[in-house]
């Protein structure tokens, strides 16, 4: 079981970013803005203040759709240490950012059978709606990756309250968000230029089977409408010699992701980028938590194990694509994906 990470940070600890500094939840010291903090004007425009993104570490996972970051999101989410966004937040828009104050004790407090997906519940959340509406809508449906140039000092600046000012009134030092499609990292580093990034991957044969399945995917209707703008030229050609085959098209999506997460990563410093694949996290979430929690500076504390504990991870379905693709579709896939699946041992 081999540990996917970036250079310049491993189990063994080396390397690690931020290990050591003072944490002033940690110390028992509440997280206040400095002097001339603005908390005037609307939500989406409140200006930063150095000090405060100073106090403050952002952590923002990324992966294709259909990559089991929800659940890793979750799982972190548990640590006392997190702030984060709620789905009521992104569904009651008008909520200002102090409606999050009591997030991470709801969430650890909330039985598990109140959290569970496809069903009224109370979770971190990607918060689109409430970005697109507060920040921008690039941030929820852009046609390309969102890179350093178009952190424009306006969204720039309500991208970076948003967060902020979440993480201040929920009185921690790091706050957690999770990115799915486009990684966005460029966009993000150059708004906050100390923020980590932990990259989930799954097998992209999982990826197509479940993708494929949904309600909502809209590979259906052509590559035009995935969200991931034309298909490249390759990739056109290679959907059109497969007679238009939708699984292939979902696998050459997810091709499409993760060549923009190879593109984006080598524009973070090593230090600041952790790879992690779904597969790994499932088989042993303990130890993969521990990983993730020690890139960023945090210890596994007793709260954040108790809430593991409580947390349902199944791992016997990371080879159900076998079964639930046809054997035509898999060897399109196999195809496809074979130099992008050996990149990360999924040969």
């Amino acid at each position: 079981m081999a540990l996917m990470v970036a250079v310049g940070f491993d189990l063994r600890g080396k390397g690690k970013p931020g290990v050591g500094r003072s944490h002033a939840l940690s110390a028992g010291r509440p997280l206040v803005p400095a002097a001339g903090y603005s908390s005037g004007a609307p939500w989406a425009a409140r200006s930063s203040e150095p000090g405060l993104q100073a106090m403050t570490t952002p952590v923002f996972l990324i992966g294709s759709g259909r990559s089991g970051s929800t659940l890793v999101h979750e799982v972190l989410a548990r640590h006392p240490d997190f702030a984060f966004v709620s789905n009521v937040e992104d569904r009651a828009r008008v909520l200002p950012p102090a409606a999050s104050r009591y997030n991470n004790f709801l969430w650890y407090h909330i039985p598990p059978s109140l959290t569970r997906k496809e069903r009224l519940r109370f979770a971190p959340s990607e918060a689109y709606r409430v970005l697109a509406q507060q920040v921008s809508p690039m941030l929820a449906d852009s046609v390309r990756d969102l890179v350093a140039s178009d952190a424009m000092p306006w969204v720039a600046q309500r991208f970076r309250s948003f967060f902020l000012e979440r993480a201040r009134v929920q009185n921690k030092e790091f706050i957690l968000h999770k990115f799915t499609g486009w990684p966005r990292t460029g966009f993000i580093h150059a708004v906050f230029p100390d923020a980590r990034f932990i990259h989930i991957v799954r097998d992209g044969r999982a990826v197509v089977a479940s993708s494929v399945k949904l309600s909502w995917w809209t590979g259906y209707s052509g590559p035009e409408h995935l969200h991931i703008g034309p298909l490249c030229s390759d990739y056109e050609a290679e959907w059109e010699r497969s007679g238009r085959s939708f699984p292939l098209l979902a696998g050459l999506s997810w091709k499409t992701m993760m060549d923009a997460h190879a593109a984006a990563k080598r524009l973070i410093p090593p230090a600041q980028w952790l790879d992690i694949r779904y597969e790994d996290f499932v088989s042993d979430p303990g130890a993969y938590s521990d990983a993730m929690l020690d890139f960023v500076g945090l210890e596994a504390v007793e709260r954040f194990r108790a809430g593991l504990a409580r947390t349902t991870v199944v791992g016997e379905r990371r080879d159900a694509w076998r079964r639930e693709l046809d054997a035509t579709s898999i060897g399109l896939l196999d195809s496809s994906l074979e130099e992008h699946l050996k990149l990360w041992g999924y040969a």
